[in-house]
């Protein structure tokens, strides 16, 4: 069986409603590693239909976000 992924996460969110939508996100985020892909199909979605506006607002508060982390020496 060949499995698109990106496809498979697309027909699960398809017709959800933006408080569905919110809530998938919401649940996903800071859950088990194996909701990572999904988001990252949710995310590469919002990217490529952002104007650059958007995108430098996206990219600026990942960074401070980075720059707020404390990773382990």
């Amino acid at each position: 069986m060949n499995l698109n992924l990106r496809q498979a996460i697309m027909t699960r969110v398809k017709n959800k409603s933006e408080a569905e939508l919110r809530e998938i996100i919401e649940d996903s985020v800071g859950n088990t590693e194996m909701t990572l892909p999904g988001l990252g199909v949710l995310f590469e979605m919002i990217w490529r239909d952002s104007g650059e506006e958007e995108r430098e607002k996206m990219v600026s508060v990942l960074h401070q976000s980075l720059a707020r982390q404390k990773l382990p020496s």
